[in-house]
């Protein structure tokens, strides 16, 4: 598991909440704040997808 630095990341979460394109990553390429100021714009989209049991699927139990 990476290190995540989560000052840039909170960075690139709060871009996404003002409706800042992700163009606006302000870190150079490659480089680690780049990465994580993307994790941080992309979190909730990974979260969203993240798939979840369905409780009426009785072919799971």
């Amino acid at each position: 598991m990476s290190f995540v630095t989560t000052t840039v990341m909170n960075e690139g979460k709060i871009a996404k909440g003002k409706d800042r394109p992700i163009e606006a990553n302000p870190y150079p390429a490659d480089s680690r704040e780049r990465a994580d100021w993307l994790e941080g714009y992309n979190f909730d989209d990974a979260q969203m997808s993240v798939e979840r049991e369905d409780p009426t699927d009785r072919s799971q139990s």
